[in-house]
């Protein structure tokens, strides 16, 4: 198995660079490194870096990009305008994703439906994301670069549990779409382990490693915030019930990412929060996925 490094870990640490993550999860033993396009836009903008220093230095260095994470908010568009503008969006994604050797875009949905003046059904909901995926894959498609849709567990979002977004990859058909299953956002909304048992593994992407603290599920303050290194005190999650049922259904992913939001963490130097970040990953898959 191999381990996987997502820079929410870090995003916010003091001077953060993306360059900078290369080189320290290089150095502490990562895999895969999954680029947030916030830290991205952040360098790009600043003048930091350029995409084509980082997609040269992917090519001399063991460490690989997973994944582009992520294309916000793709479904439950209104206007014609707000569609073409979710498209371009994945166009210019693509073009990044060609120049840094990246094969995996990761997609989340849309929330605050009420804010907008809609209360859409999961029925509507489902419909609606099968039909942009769809448009999605004849993008992605020549280029061999797969979607993962991230089911994201809080109440606002229109695909917050593992069944619907299960649901959705099952319906769009295609070996290019699968779904990201996060450790934290399956538990925070309740989704259900039967669906998680029964489900093709193949189908499942990306594997986001957590773990996060015992509070009321769908809670307003049960947020990103609350997560925590796996198996610290007070984590509440079944970590050997994931390896085991992931390792039953087929996921194929050969990668554990860690991705944790904690803003405590956020005060470690960025060099201290990846070798922390590549410590815990690689002692949970020495523990839990034999």
């Amino acid at each position: 198995m191999k381990i996987g490094f997502n820079e929410a870990n870090d995003r916010f640490c003091k001077g953060h660079t993306v360059m900078m993550d290369l080189e320290l999860c290089e150095k502490y033993g990562f895999d895969c490194i999954d680029i947030q396009s916030e830290c991205l836009n952040r360098d790009l903008e600043a003048g930091v870096v350029t995409l084509e220093e980082l997609g040269e230095w992917f090519q001399s260095h063991h460490l690989k990009m997973l994944s582009y994470n992520a294309l916000c908010f793709f479904n439950m568009k209104q206007t014609e305008e707000e569609k073409a503008a979710v498209m371009a969006e994945l166009d210019e994604i693509i073009r990044r994703c060609n120049i840094l050797g990246c094969k995996m875009i990761v997609v989340v949905p849309s929330k605050d439906m009420t804010e907008r003046g809609l209360q859409p059904t999961r029925k509507e909901i489902r419909e609606d994301a099968v039909a942009v995926l769809k448009e999605m894959v004849k993008k992605v498609e020549p280029y061999g670069i797969k979607l993962s849709l991230e089911f994201c567990g809080e109440p606002a979002m229109t695909i917050n549990r593992f069944e619907d977004a299960y649901a959705i990859v099952e319906e769009v058909n295609s070996p290019l779409v699968g779904v990201t299953l996060d450790q934290y956002h399956f538990y925070a909304m309740g989704s259900g382990w039967e669906t998680l048992e029964k489900a093709d593994g193949k189908k499942i992407f990306v594997w986001h490693l957590n773990g996060t603290e015992d509070l009321p599920c769908g809670a307003p303050y049960n947020n990103d915030e609350k997560r925590m290194w796996p198996d610290a005190e007070g984590d509440c999650l079944p970590h050997q019930r994931y390896a085991e049922t992931l390792q039953k259904i087929g996921f194929d992913g050969d990668c554990c990412t860690i991705e944790i939001f904690r803003p405590e963490y956020y005060e470690m130097t960025q060099e201290e929060n990846v070798k922390k970040s590549a410590e815990i990953t690689k002692a949970h898959v020495a523990k839990y996925c034999k």
